[in-house]
Formats: C-alpha cells, structure tokens, sequence
C-alpha cells in the first residue's frame, strides 16, 4: 500500500510548481506588453502591476512551493486577475 503522506505531498509538489509556472508567467507577460495598453483596458499601471506580480512570485519562494500558503493563496490570485484582466483583454 503506497504511503498517503507520500502522495499528498508529492501532489502538493506539482500544485505548487504549476501555480509558480502561471505567476511567472503572467509576470513575464506583464514585463512584454506596452505601457499603453494599460492604460487603453483601464487597469491599473504596468509599474503596479509588476511590483504586484515580482512581490507573488517571492511570495511563493518564501512559503515554499506550498500551493496553501497565505502568500502563495495571495498571489496566486494577483496573478489570475492580471491573466483575466490584462492579457485576457486581447481577445476584445
């Protein structure tokens, strides 16, 4: 019988990672994308934006790669509002 604690942890693993993965990338996307078009869609700053996502992506460092983490929890939702807000506006 495989070890539970094994499993748990090493799907917590693959959470954390994946959750990294999109908070790097909207942090790199936010990084390519011109000022301008934050301010055509209405949002808030490139400069805003980018301290938001630098301080989610540390954030998630610091905690650990733990998906539940109150750092990682905040950022992740940083980042899954920068990825509705701003890049999901190119499809308008």
């Amino acid at each position: 019988m495989p070890d539970l604690f094994a499993v748990q942890n090493g799907l917590s693993l693959i959470i954390g990672v994946a959750l990294f993965a999109a908070k790097a990338f909207a942090l790199v996307d936010c990084v390519g994308r011109p000022s301008a078009q934050f301010t055509y869609i209405e949002t808030l700053p490139k400069r805003s934006w980018l301290i938001i996502l630098c301080l989610a992506v540390a954030g998630h460092v610091v905690d650990g790669f733990r998906p539940l983490g109150l750092l990682s929890l905040i950022g992740t939702v940083a980042a899954f509002v920068y990825l509705a807000q701003v890049r999901g506006s190119d499809s308008r």
